[in-house]
């Protein structure tokens, strides 16, 4: 095995702009599947399987050197984002949240509402009267589901009138991404939560299809669509799969040990540490490899492992991935994060244990 599995970073961070350009909020995640699988398959790796899942989730199936330990790996494609919870008077929206987030950390945020029959009507998520030359308490009024609403660009002025453009409850709507790569290497965007892992993956796969390698064992990479609800890697695995690798945002800030130039190794989140014998094996890997790393704890934080024990998984589990800054926020990473992630992911592959 050679010492060095360099990563092409260009066509990564292509592959990765173009995803996190493809709207999937958790529950609405047809087109950023269809994306990821178009994009595997191009790579015409030799025994790669795909497949979807009764969830709709995408598995891959990468036929290792031995199948006697099989191994999985996952990363989720699902954002967050929201649906349409009613239709007021005025013909603006009140909307429920899909996965956790702040509602001023969307206030002003552009909006694409998606209707049955695929209409895409453009709009703003503000506070329901949000002039300040009209509101005096703008400033310092709760932002929560109930004071939020979506501003539509459409000439409506009543719920029957927005009724009549096709938008009904229960239509998705994007948060806009506003992706952007900068001279200095860094990536901007909202969703790097987990697009930035999935194109880790990407990346990892490869450098090895470009180094004539495979996996040490017969690998499943499920690339999850629930994961922002809790419940998208639960399911789906092999019944003597050996060990999961998740692959998920490094959560950064104030206290914590992870950086957006690195990849983050997850010891311990909100459910608890993960295994300790694979998580030593991944360090080991790191430094043998140069591969720029960091141990964290992240206290509010939970992932698809996690979900994969909780349903009964028996495999060992270990949690890695690219550092985010302003996580559930519009986000920001490094390229460095996203080439060491997958260098990190393509040793682990390729090494026997």
């Amino acid at each position: 095995m050679p010492a060095e599995l360099p990563i092409r970073l260009d066509e990564t961070v292509s592959f990765l702009t173009g995803l996190l350009d493809t709207p999937s909020p958790t529950g609405y995640t047809i087109e950023a599947i269809d994306y990821v699988e178009k994009a595997f398959r191009k790579l015409r790796i030799k025994g790669l399987g795909l497949s979807r899942t009764r969830k709709g989730a995408l598995l891959v199936h990468w036929p290792g050197s031995a199948s006697s330990a099989p191994r999985g790996l996952t990363a989720h494609v699902d954002t967050l984002g929201l649906m349409v919870k009613e239709i007021k008077g005025s013909g603006r929206l009140k909307a429920t949240q899909l996965g956790g987030f702040a509602w001023n950390a969307v206030e002003f945020e552009g909006v694409t509402v998606r209707t049955a029959d695929d209409t895409r009507v453009r709009g703003t998520i503000l506070l329901a009267n949000p002039s300040t030359h009209v509101n005096s308490r703008m400033g310092t009024a709760p932002r929560e589901a109930d004071s939020m609403e979506i501003r539509l660009d459409a000439l409506t002025r009543s719920a029957a009138e927005t009724r009549a453009l096709g938008i009904e409850v229960g239509d998705f709507i994007f948060l806009d991404p506003r992706v952007e790569v900068t001279a200095a290497g860094f990536i901007r965007s909202r969703h790097l939560d987990d697009k930035a892992g999935v194109a880790a993956i990407y990346g990892a796969m490869l450098a090895l299809k470009d180094a004539g390698l495979k996996p040490a064992q017969d690998a499943y990479i499920l690339i999850a669509n629930y994961e922002e609800v809790g419940h998208g890697g639960s399911a789906d695995w092999p019944s003597d799969m050996a060990e999961l690798l998740t692959i998920d945002m490094g959560a950064l800030g104030d206290g914590q040990n992870s950086d957006e130039f690195s990849v983050s190794i997850c010891v311990k989140d909100s459910t608890g540490p993960y295994h300790y014998e694979m998580t030593q094996r991944l360090r080991r890997l790191a430094a043998e490899h140069d591969i720029a790393h960091h141990l964290d704890i992240y206290p509010y934080y939970g992932s698809d492992g996690s979900a994969y024990w909780r349903a009964g998984g028996s495999g060992r589990v270990a949690l890695i991935g690219p550092g985010i800054d302003a996580s559930h926020g519009y986000e920001r990473t490094h390229q460095d994060s996203l080439r060491h992630s997958a260098h990190l992911i393509a040793h682990y592959l390729v090494n026997a244990g």
